[in-house]
């Protein structure tokens, strides 16, 4: 696609945990699997202080949802909101200070806790505790520069692990990690930028070695617009690899969004004189189970009639319409465009047209529900439907694992945010800026040459050390070790085969790795256990002891080897006869597959290279 032509505009937020403590507590960071306590709450929208309700906290509200809390070992009272917060974290500030010391942005001379309505549960409060620290920063990606506008330092929310109905169950051991939040302006021109420009930001973070690794400890939200569209916001995509996905797929539901736009209003499509109508009569004696399991619940079948819409649904408007339904709580809407189906009949596709008095170019949707919460549903997807003959409709979408985006609320406006009055302001002296330009890190490009020259490795091996986050695990294992390519090795070409495997091998601690590598050095194992060592203590959390003797990874003697490779060797004793030294490469893999990391490859591939040569000899002999 030509993105110029189209008028793309794209900015990002990055969302990043600091490794610090909470900020506003002294209890440990991080995730739990410990439940030690519950509490349920529900949360209301409530005016700003300028008087005004933010659209996002009132759609939220629709949902007329409770939430239930789970308390963690690491849960106190500041979390469950039954006391005030503690003084803000000064490291988690500093480290912000830091951020904004590294992207060239003017940092203010006194910051102030703000609280953000956010009433979706995944705060108990209602709010999130957010400090703008400093603005109008800039960085550089390939030449071309881009703005940083905020820099924020906030706290992470709750975790959430479930959904009931009518419920929306959330842990508590995330709630309150300090988050630095990074900005850009909407200068980014396609979506393989936006990735670059998310990389960079990711490995400027990094770069202090103040930030969590691992899945969900950053997350980007993607901001998009084309011309005669508008700012969408795809929020909390965790994946680097998809965000070029998520922007490409958003930019092609906007056009589509827009010529279906200029269809209804050529057709001149208006949906405000629609009724909801009861329709359930026309489904008596109906065979679809869709209908008649929740008929014999008590439910309703109620329809409104889209003027105009036909053929406009389906894999078009429809899951924007079945999105907004949901706000209401339905499962989801049957629509005229991919009926009959479902077991529903022409007849009564026929029978539902007459009813709702639908013409040659009009469309239908009908919502199975109890009566109330169906009109609700409807009324939403009338207004989704009004907004589709307009254009593009600003909103917040959720990432889904293909690159699609679901709706979520309408974007946040300014009419959330108000003073925390249990935080003190904070002054940024002098002295505290220039200790900390003093402790300015290494940037990437300076640390990428010196790995190529100090360790000697390959420039694409050390780049990817970088940009994967993990330069400062190599630079403290090789220094101990030695041996950097294999330590390299084991942090880039098999942390990513693991991590493609949806392992979170990046949330192994780095003593753990300290002692896989001093095992391994110590001669417990052999270098080729390695991948599958880390596979099970980053899998099961154990230790590397525990993991090397589940594995039965030991190291084999010299005449257990001998015995494994005398039978490989005979076990294949055609191929070696005809292919003599090029028998050597294929008796490698099933050796190897026999020792499962018991043994050296290098002395593996001696031994069988002896072997081979030995018999070649007899057979001369």
């Amino acid at each position: 696609m030509d993105y110029a032509a189209l008028g793309l505009k794209c900015g990002l937020e990055i969302h990043q945990q600091l490794d610090t403590g909470k900020l506003f507590c002294k209890d440990a960071p991080g995730l739990s699997e410990a439940v030690t306590g519950e509490f349920r709450r529900r949360l209301r929208p409530t005016q700003s202080e300028l008087g005004e309700v933010d659209a996002a906290a009132i759609e939220e509200a629709k949902r007329n949802l409770a939430f239930v809390y789970q308390a963690t070992p690491n849960t106190c009272l500041v979390e469950a909101d039954e006391e005030p917060p503690h003084p803000l974290n000064e490291e988690a500030l500093d480290v912000t200070l830091l951020v904004a010391l590294m992207f060239n942005a003017s940092i203010f001379d006194e910051i102030h806790v703000m609280r953000k309505i956010v009433i979706d549960g995944s705060n108990t409060t209602g709010f999130q505790r957010s400090t703008l620290v400093a603005v109008e920063g800039w960085f550089e990606v390939d030449g071309k520069r881009y703005g940083v506008p905020t820099i924020l330092l906030e706290e992470d929310a709750a975790r959430k692990i479930e959904e009931r109905e009518g419920e929306v169950v959330y842990r508590l051991d995330r709630l309150g990690i300090p988050l630095v939040e990074v900005s850009t302006t909407p200068n980014i021109a396609s979506p393989d930028e936006a990735a670059k420009v998310a990389l960079r930001i990711g490995t400027l973070l990094r770069a202090t070695r103040k930030v969590k690794r691992g899945l969900g400890t950053i997350r980007e939200d993607l901001n998009i617009s084309i011309a005669r569209g508008a700012r969408t916001e795809t929020k909390g995509v965790q994946e680097l690899r998809m965000i070029a996905a998520f922007a490409e797929r958003e930019v092609r539901r906007q056009q589509m969004l827009l010529e279906v736009a200029d269809e209804l209003r050529r057709r001149g499509a208006n949906v405000s004189e629609a009724s909801i109508v009861d329709v359930t009569d026309a489904f008596a004696g109906t065979k679809s189970m869709v209908v008649t399991s929740a008929i014999g619940g008590g439910s309703r079948v109620l329809g409104v009639r889209l003027p105009g819409f036909r053929g406009l649904l389906k894999e078009k408007l429809g899951p924007e319409l079945a999105g907004r339904a949901r706000v209401a709580g339905v499962g989801g809407i049957l629509h005229s465009d991919e009926l009959p189906g479902y077991g529903i009949t022409e007849g009564e596709v026929s029978t539902v047209s007459e009813r709702l008095a639908a013409g040659a170019q009009d469309a239908f949707v009908l919502v199975v529900s109890d009566a109330a919460k169906g009109r609700d549903a409807l009324h939403e997807v009338l207004d989704r439907a009004a907004q589709a003959i307009e254009g593009v409709p600003p909103e917040t979408r959720d990432p889904r694992p293909d690159g699609s985006t679901a709706y979520s609320r309408p974007l946040p406006g300014r009419a959330r945010m108000y003073p925390e009055t249990d935080v003190p302001p904070i002054r940024i002296t002098s002295e505290r800026l220039a200790r900390l330009r003093a402790q300015l890190p290494e940037l990437p490009e300076a640390l990428l040459e010196r790995f190529v020259t100090t360790y000697g490795l390959p420039r694409q091996q050390a780049a990817q050390l970088i940009d994967d986050g993990v330069d400062g695990a190599f630079e403290v294992l090789t220094k101990e070790l030695r041996e950097p390519q294999v330590v390299a090795n084991a942090l880039t070409y098999q942390f990513s085969e693991i991590r493609r495997e949806g392992i979170d091998v990046d949330a192994i601690p780095l003593d753990r790795l300290r002692e896989m590598f001093r095992m391994w050095r110590d001669g417990a194992f052999a270098k080729e256990a390695i991948p599958d060592i880390l596979r099970h203590i980053a899998r099961e959390r154990t230790d590397v002891t525990t993991a090397v003797a589940t594995l039965g990874f030991g190291v084999l003697s010299e005449a257990q080897l001998d015995t494994i490779l005398g039978e490989v060797v005979a076990a294949n004793e055609e191929m070696v006869r005809e292919r003599g030294e090029k028998a050597l490469g294929p008796l490698m893999g099933v050796a190897m597959g026999r020792l499962r990391g018991r043994a050296d490859g290098r002395i593996v591939s001696e031994k069988l290279r002896q072997r081979i040569a030995a018999r070649a000899a007899e057979r001369t002999g």
